[in-house]
């Protein structure tokens, strides 16, 4: 994984910014609202579009978290790369995995209409206890 942080590095996907309070806080923001309208998405019967949105919190999360740590992504995959590279042992694993399963089905809804309502249920209640597990953490880090 460290080889993939530092091509990510080499490559101007990730680079380092300094710990940013306002960009924090600007993902977080953003991943409540994503999260929200995900919600809504599924209790209107609309499940390509939950999918969409919970990947979409999820996203904006991960940024939060990479971003408390001083670096800035530009590739979704670097994105995760970064935040299993700076978060292993500090979340739990499957936060990492999750994060990547829903930027599949985010793809496969988008492009190949494939989703369902189930699958959607699950991916909202991954992104809302990813947003709070993150929220915690973020909350230890002292962001000036």
């Amino acid at each position: 994984m460290i080889d993939s942080f530092e091509k990510c590095i080499e490559n101007h996907k990730l680079r380092k910014i300094g710990v940013q309070a306002d960009l924090i806080k600007k993902e977080l923001e953003s991943s409540k609202y994503d999260l929200e309208t995900a919600e809504f998405s599924l209790s209107n019967n609309n499940p390509k579009w939950a999918t969409v949105q919970a990947y979409y919190s999820m996203f904006h999360t991960a940024k939060a978290l990479v971003l408390s740590k001083g670096y800035r992504e530009k590739s979704h995959k670097c994105l995760s790369i970064a935040l299993e590279s700076l978060f292993s042992g500090k979340i739990e694993a499957k936060h990492f995995s999750r994060l990547k399963d829903c930027m599949e089905m985010r793809h496969d809804a988008d492009y190949g209409h494939i989703f369902s309502d189930v699958t959607a249920q699950e991916l909202v209640i991954w992104a809302k206890e990813f947003l709070e597990v993150s929220e915690k953490i973020i909350g230890e880090i002292k962001v000036e």
